[in-house]
């Protein structure tokens, strides 16, 4: 017989003693029920109708004392359930007609309550005999259920003790088994027999213990398990992994890295890297860093490459993910490599490499739709401030009229602040145009003198007003540098913007530019409080407002920044001269047109 077989028919057999208790429990609640129903409905409604009529008869005077007692005859009248009862009621009724017709002398009213008193009577010896009878039959109940379930609590607690340790004993003997199995005693096994399935379960599991202690002492298991468990791992990532060996050849692929290159990966594994990559666009991108023999890898791919903040590689990928929905995602390129210490050695080898591909799309879109923002926000600002510098311009016009001083005092107030907002308009326009990648250059052969005056002359009135002077240091014989002569000229002023703001008044502010071998470095230097040493290496982070050492400025934190990315996009270097004290010398240099 099978261990389900055995369970089934115990349940069973527990279900038959559970449905006779619950039956006979039910009939005697039955019987009990409709014993008390019997007294409530039979007789206790009787007395609530005789002890209403009663009162009725002490309170004649009230008028509606007749009422309440006709009611209740009424009521009881179609109650009548006792033997002797019913002749009681009529007499009631009887007497009740002469009182109605005027006769309300003593002797009618205590005819009544005679006859009430035996309605009275007889309900209430029918309740202490329907009572006695309800008495009964709990009693009968209780015997019957206290016999019947002495009887079943003795077969169902043979039941408890013996059915757990028939289940348990197996169970605590294969958990004890498996445990040991775990702890790669592959020697344990279990020595209980049994026909059902316990004794099957005892088999298969000695069988199971026998193979893993052969394929436990082989090294040969140690490799497959390390391996496989490295195979798992690759396949669940949700990054694209390529395997290379020392040389190059493809040792795995994970399904992330083969839907993004687009090829199947049998035809991949064993295959010779740069062979591949010479139709694949995606893997010359990728291997290119570690092929540096190989001029044809390290020319721009097919693909959409682009330049990451970091300096890292920006890869713009189609995706046909997984439900066949595929989009243009971004990802991140990174390239680990293998080395190994042979065994005696000291020395490490180069074994491989891991490349990595790294979905950041999600936070490129939102990068991207903070930049939309910024570029959309700050396109709209510059046509109301564009209007309001104009409703300046005309109020300033003296054929409107003449305006006393604290109008042109407001005016000034109201002028400057409009200008401070198209700064800073201009700058989230510039940061969002570098940020998209769409920065638009003219490069051409530019004068260094012609792109110092053009700054100095812009930001001019703003020096007098501290009366800060500019001291020019320009050779005459300066060649001509590849530049686009706005960019160049923004970042000059930027400079000479920030310089101004932290020099003193009636400071000094020096403009050089010199030639260092093929280049032209312009410099401006400023004597104000200059850096703090911890905040140089951040100057050109966006939004980094470094505090001067006499306390925070304002600004944005993004000019710096945006002059950077105008530089470098021309092909330039920029940076800041670390040994000047005081104040502080910012740099940047062009190359000779």
């Amino acid at each position: 017989m099978t261990l389900r077989t055995k369970i089934s028919l115990s349940l069973v057999f527990l279900f038959s003693i559970i449905l006779m208790l619950g039956g006979l429990g039910a009939f005697y609640l039955n019987q009990l029920a409709e014993d008390s129903r019997a007294i409530l409905k039979d007789n206790y409604i009787s007395l609530e109708f005789v002890s209403t009529m009663q009162k009725a008869l002490t309170t004649l005077d009230d008028p509606d004392a007749l009422a309440d007692f006709e009611s209740s005859l009424k009521k009881q009248e179609a109650n009548l359930t006792e033997v002797g009862e019913s002749q009681a009621t009529r007499a009631v009724r009887r007497e009740f007609t002469r009182l109605r017709a005027g006769a309300t002398d003593l002797a009618t009213i205590n005819r009544i309550r005679m006859h009430l008193f035996a309605i009275d009577d007889v309900n209430r010896q029918a309740i202490v005999r329907k009572s006695k009878t309800a008495e009964q039959t709990a009693k009968d109940a209780l015997l019957w259920l206290g016999s019947i379930g002495t009887f079943c609590f003795l077969i169902v607690f043979s039941f408890v003790i013996n059915i757990p340790s028939y289940i348990a004993g197996p169970l605590r003997e294969l958990t004890r088994g498996i445990k040991q199995i775990a702890s790669r005693n592959f020697e344990e096994r279990l020595h209980f027999s049994s026909s059902d399935e316990f004794g099957e379960l005892a088999r298969s599991f000695n069988s199971m213990a026998q193979k893993l202690d052969e394929y436990e002492h082989s090294n040969l298991a140690r490799v497959l398990f390390e391996k496989k468990r490295i195979d798992t791992l690759v396949e669940i990532m949700s990054e694209g992994i390529i395997g290379l060996d020392e040389k190059r050849r493809i040792l795995f692929i994970n399904p992330v890295a083969e839907r993004l290159l687009g090829v199947e990966r049998n035809r991949l594994i064993g295959q010779y890297a740069p062979d591949i990559a010479t139709s694949n666009d995606l893997l010359r991108a990728l291997i290119q860093d570690i092929m540096p023999d190989s001029a044809a890898l390290h020319a721009q791919p097919a693909s959409d490459l682009l330049r990451s903040e970091t300096g890292g590689d920006l890869l713009k990928i189609y995706d046909p993910g997984l439900n066949g929905k595929g989009k243009e995602s971004y990802f991140t390129k990174e390239i680990h490599a293998v080395e190994v210490t042979p065994t005696g050695e000291t020395q490490t080898v180069q074994a491989g490499y891991v490349i990595m591909l790294l979905n950041i799309t999600s936070y490129k879109e939102l990068d991207l739709a903070k930049t939309n923002f910024i570029a959309t926000v700050s396109h709209e600002l510059k046509t109301p401030i564009s209007a309001i510098k104009m409703s300046l311009k005309l109020l300033a016009d003296k054929r409107l009229g003449t305006l006393n001083s604290e109008q042109q005092e407001m005016v000034n107030h109201v002028e400057e602040n409009t200008d401070r907002l198209l700064r800073l308009t201009g700058e989230l326009l510039n940061m969002a145009q570098v940020e998209s990648g769409q920065i638009q250059l003219q490069i051409q052969a530019t004068n260094p003198a012609e792109l110092v005056r053009v700054a100095t002359s812009a930001l001019r009135t703003q020096a007098e007003q501290k009366q800060i002077r500019f001291a020019l240091n320009l050779p005459a014989d300066l060649p001509a540098v590849k530049a686009d002569s706005d960019k160049a000229s923004w970042v000059l002023i930027n400079f000479l913007s920030n310089a101004i703001r932290h020099s003193p008044e009636q400071a000094s502010i020096d403009i050089t530019a010199r030639q260092l071998g093929d280049q032209i470095e312009f410099t401006v230097r400023d004597y104000g409080p200059g850096l703090r040493d911890e905040h140089r290496d951040r100057v050109f982070e966006r939004y980094f407002k470094a505090p001067g050492l006499n306390g925070p400025f304002s600004g944005t934190g993004l000019g710096l920044a945006i002059s950077k990315e105008f530089i470098q996009s021309m092909g330039g270097q920029i940076g800041l001269h670390a040994e000047v004290s005081p104040g502080a010398a910012f740099y940047f240099r062009l190359a000779i047109a």
